[in-house]
């Protein structure tokens, strides 16, 4: 019996063979046009997704399958947009209060970088860049391309949303792979997210590889490898990268929800508050993009150049210019009306002692269930709710002391939350052990 070309490739996988570039090429092609020649239906992406799963890809297979999905649609090209400045990025695999995209691309441009920062939304129980920008009144995350390019000549930086013509196959497979129990695999996810920052046409991009309750890879060793598999098919794709490895044992910063964690933000930019883990980890993000873009000469004395930018309040005024050029507040600093939840309720600690090791996925899910995140792709987000004041572990506190504010819509809701929250920051007679911020650097 004649095997058409599509259950060919996937018969080749199931039996642990490696794919050609061509018959990559091919899936690709067939994904991204799916009424056309050589289309795939869903069913024979799923069956390849699995098997993909199961037996795994080489590096070359991976490269080749990232540089495909990148090339399926269109690819933003600087070379003669009058842009100054190298272009930079950074990609997080996803936390609880993972808000440093909003603080590190205008210090990356106020150090002379160009940030075209492609984002997206929320999903599951870690939030989404896109939705918190979206607490800021008018704020446009998909501008067309002559609004991006002006915003990123006045401001240097740019965060929005991709486009449909941005490497679609990879949107058409991640859906599938989505409803599929197909999405827990290293080569799938190194493509998936490198393909959408190949095709911003970047000349530098750092990863920040989450590690521990709350990400997405909750071992050390699988986030290894999965740092080390960006690095490489990012380099193999002819993109220079280099990965951190942080830690998501605690929610990052003092807030998780969207408009909270734009106040914070602004606080942070202002040099009102900043949370010292959330600030070293942007620090060091920016030390390490800056010297990727050869603007520093070392991690170090980029981190140096961030901190001059920020203290003076040049990051400030690089974020309020993108902001107000993206449609937002004319002056983020001084008019940005947030939305306030109507109800806003302390979690008191149930016995005297010290926090203990934190269900960081858990407090995620508590705000997912106040409404300010999706458990599933369409629903609606309230921009208002979320948590506050976030105590980390190994803070002491007496009976009755707050571990966290929680902003709900609704008296219910809040009662909910404040049972979760209780569940997931449980109360010890001793300090929890301590976890470094970022554990280890790939790509040096």
């Amino acid at each position: 019996m004649k095997m058409d070309p599509a259950t060919r490739v996937i018969a080749t996988k199931r039996d642990g063979g490696v794919l050609s570039t061509a018959q990559i090429e091919a899936f690709v092609h067939g994904l991204a046009h799916p009424q056309g020649t050589g289309a795939w239906s869903d069913s024979q992406a799923a069956a390849l997704a699995m098997a993909i799963v199961l037996r795994g890809m080489n590096r070359e297979e991976t490269v080749a399958l990232t540089q495909a999905m990148t090339h399926s649609g269109d690819v933003l090209r600087w070379a003669a947009s009058g842009l100054h400045g190298p272009i930079l990025d950074k990609h997080s695999t996803g936390g609880v209060g993972d808000k440093v995209s909003l603080m590190l691309a205008p210090i990356v441009a106020a150090c002379g970088g160009v940030v075209p920062m492609v984002s997206g939304r929320g999903l599951g129980h870690t939030g989404g860049t896109l939705d918190k920008l979206e607490a800021l009144p008018g704020y446009t995350v998909d501008p067309p391309h002559d609004r991006l390019l002006a915003t990123l000549h006045d401001a240097g930086c740019a965060i929005v949303s991709a486009s449909a013509t941005l490497a679609p196959a990879d949107r058409r497979l991640y859906a599938i792979r989505d409803v599929t129990a197909t999405v827990e695999s290293v080569p799938l996810i190194t493509a998936s997210i490198l393909s959408k920052k190949l095709s911003a046409g970047l000349q530098g991009l750092v990863l920040d590889v989450k590690v521990g309750s709350g990400a997405m890879l909750p071992g050390l060793d699988e986030a290894r490898v999965l740092a080390r598999s960006l690095v490489d098919v990012a380099r193999g794709a002819g993109l220079p990268a280099r990965a951190l490895i942080t830690d998501m044992n605690q929610v990052l910063g003092h807030t998780a929800g969207n408009a909270l964690e734009v106040q914070e933000t602004l606080d942070y930019l202002s040099g009102a508050a900043r949370e010292p883990r959330l600030h070293a980890l942007t620090l060091a993000l920016a030390g390490e993009m800056l010297q990727l873009g050869g603007l520093a000469a070392s991690a170090e004395a980029g981190a140096a150049m961030a901190t001059q930018v920020l203290d003076g309040g040049f990051a400030a005024e690089r974020f309020a210019r993108m902001v107000s050029a993206l449609g937002g507040p004319r002056d983020v600093f001084g008019d940005a009306k947030l939305p306030v939840a109507p109800v806003r309720r302390p979690v008191p600690a149930l016995r005297a002692g010290y926090v203990g090791d934190i269900d960081v996925r858990a407090l995620g899910w508590a705000v997912v269930a106040l409404g300010g995140g999706r458990a599933r792709p369409g629903d609606t987000v309230d921009l208002r709710v979320g948590l506050s004041a976030v105590a980390g572990p190994g803070v002491w506190l007496a009976a009755g002391e707050p571990l966290v504010f929680v902003h709900a819509a609704d008296e219910a809701s809040a009662d909910a939350a404040v049972a979760e929250v209780q569940r997931a920051m449980p109360m010890a007679d001793v300090a929890p052990a301590t976890w470094p911020l970022i554990a280890e650097t790939i790509g040096n």
